[in-house]
């Protein structure tokens, strides 16, 4: 079997999460990580036990405990968008690993349950902290793994075709939608009033002032 085949067999045991809580930028490089031994089995803690003893199977390798440093299994959850406090910024669209935030610049933005995996990544970086995860209610699915393998992909493509050189996906992703593009790539004091007049809007819709 070849190294190619071995990591898309290695790719198909993980959760397809893409919540990078193993250390690497999505399933697929820690996929790759493992099939090279750069990375023990032990680092996903979406996939669990189980997964961990899928790997190892797979690999002949001995079943370990999960590495808890990474964290540890939760329910499913799914990301909500507050719709009122949303200053349409884009910055979560961007953060988003599977394409599963709708909106653009200056629109309320809002969730596709459906197409959430849970991974968080659009918390942290909301400026106006409008962002929360609730229980999904229900397990993940390998037909959710499936959707999101193939969401994360056709995103990483679309990433690539407007950022051929060779860059982590992090370093592309204010590519992704193009409205905040330009605003990025301005000059600091621009950027910096970009957000300081979208943080005064939220302020204002907050507070009942803004009209």
């Amino acid at each position: 079997m070849s190294q190619n085949a071995l990591v898309e067999q290695v790719d198909a045991i993980l959760p397809q999460t893409q919540c990078t809580q193993c250390g690497y930028n999505g399933c697929l490089p820690y996929a790759q990580a493992i099939v090279e031994d750069a990375a023990p089995i032990n680092r996903c803690p979406p996939g669990g036990d189980s997964g961990i003893e899928a790997l190892a199977k797979l690999l002949n390798r001995a079943v370990v405990h999960l590495d808890t440093t990474c964290g540890h299994p939760e329910p499913l959850q799914v990301a909500q968008i507050d719709e009122e406090h949303c200053i349409g910024c884009t910055i979560c669209i961007q953060a988003c690993p599977t394409d599963a935030i709708a909106g653009a610049s200056k629109l309320m933005h809002t969730v596709l349950p459906d197409a959430c995996t849970g991974c968080k990544l659009c918390v942290a970086p909301c400026p106006v902290d409008c962002i929360s995860m609730v229980p999904a209610n229900r397990e993940w699915t390998n037909e959710d793994a499936s959707k999101a393998r193939k969401n994360t992909r056709r995103r990483e493509a679309r990433l690539k075709r407007k950022h051929p050189e060779d860059q982590p996906l992090a370093s592309r992703t204010l590519s992704n939608k193009a409205p905040l593009t330009t605003a990025a790539n301005s000059d600091a004091q621009t950027r910096q009033k970009t957000i300081a007049d979208a943080l005064a809007r939220a302020r204002a819709r907050r507070s009942g002032t803004l009209k």
